[in-house]
């Protein structure tokens, strides 16, 4: 990845660039109000010879000045153009409008983001998820995922299994490739991962580490698929001095890392090797700014740290991968395998602890 190692823009350039940063709250909103309102899909079903202003405020039960303003704002971030005196439906549009990753990355940012986002300056400067006021009296954000208010908890969840599921069958293959006998989920969520692995294994135990209020979402999933006999949850709270059970021979992580701070990682780590058998291993699944292929794919992750920064837990973030390599020396880990799997940019790694290197 070289997206970012000169800078990319003439003085021209640059001052127009900086405008649309001054109003890119504006157009994100307008974005989300033509899609809310049917302006885009009303544009899609006219084709190439657009409508005129008339035509698409009718048709989408608006003012002529209402659908004017959002459109007018959409034309510079590419939503629509003009031919005549029709708006025609541009690609960003359509995009929008029919795009899974930019449908769920829009709805993250408006549901879950938006307002909280106010808060940055105070998050960074403290230290702390200042924006999480806006949900509730909370320390950070992950005890109390199921109790976000609609739509914020679904567009969470949506935004969240997006880019996690996409990822987990093909690492699915790697993983089960080690031939594991009992798999240890740490922050397993809703328990998609220890569903999928123990239905694709019909041998394959799994132990979901999880607090206790993620781990009493994932019962009810895995009561309804019938894998309570081989699909169990042990409440841990990975942030305390605690003692982890140590029976899995894997240990899989899938976007659980970047929830914590470099030294909470290095300390989760460190409990982890001390617990582990000889011959276990850790399989980590990340998403690395700096091993993304397109430009935009790197933005969209920095621009996620900012969630972690202002909402999460205020310290983590998704990481350079040498930061993650750092983590893992620290913690006396070497990386046995590494594994790019084709889709949003996952990496997975594979590590054991040093005194099992040959």
């Amino acid at each position: 990845m070289n997206h970012y190692q000169a800078d990319p823009y003439n003085a021209l350039e640059a001052i127009g660039a900086a405008q649309k940063i001054a109003f890119g709250p504006m157009l994100f909103q307008a974005s989300w109000c033509l899609r809310e309102t049917g302006v885009l899909a009303f544009l899609e079903t006219r084709g190439q010879q657009g409508a005129p202003l008339a035509d698409i405020a009718q048709a989408c039960e608006l003012s002529e000045y209402a659908v004017s303003v959002l459109l007018d704002m959409g034309l510079g971030g590419g939503l629509c153009y003009q031919a005549d005196e029709h708006y025609v439906l541009g690609r960003v549009g359509k995009y929008l409008q029919h795009d899974a990753m930019s449908r769920v990355n829009l709805d993250f940012t408006q549901h879950v983001c938006y307002q909280p986002l106010a808060h940055l300056l105070e998050a960074i400067r403290q230290g702390t998820p200042a924006g999480l006021q806006e949900f509730g009296p909370w320390q950070t954000l992950y005890p109390h995922l199921s109790e976000l208010p609609e739509p914020a908890r679904s567009s969470w969840f949506a935004f969240d299994h997006f880019y996690s599921d996409w990822a987990f069958l093909q690492a699915q293959e790697k993983v089960l490739g080690y031939e594991p006998r009992h798999l240890y989920d740490l922050g397993g969520n809703t328990g998609k991962w220890a569903i999928a692995c123990a239905k694709r294994d019909l041998t394959l135990r799994v132990t979901i580490l999880d607090l206790p209020e993620q781990l009493a979402l994932a019962r009810l999933n895995i009561e309804e698929a019938g894998l309570t006999a081989r699909v169990q949850g042990h409440p841990v709270d990975l942030l305390q001095a605690c003692t982890l059970p140590g029976a899995a021979d894997l240990w899989w992580m899938s976007q659980f890392l970047d929830c914590f701070s470099h030294e909470q990682i290095v300390a989760i780590l460190n409990r982890i090797r001390m617990a582990m058998q000889p011959d276990a291993r850790v399989c980590i699944l990340e998403l690395f700014w700096d091993r993304q292929t397109f430009e935009a794919a790197s933005f969209s992750l920095n621009a996620t740290s900012l969630y972690f920064t202002c909402l999460a837990n205020g310290n983590s973030r998704f990481y350079h991968s040498k930061q993650m390599y750092q983590c893992l020396r620290e913690a006396n880990f070497h990386v046995e395998e590494e594994h790019e799997i084709p889709g949003p940019g996952h990496t997975l790694l594979v590590a054991r602890p040093l005194h099992t290197r040959p």
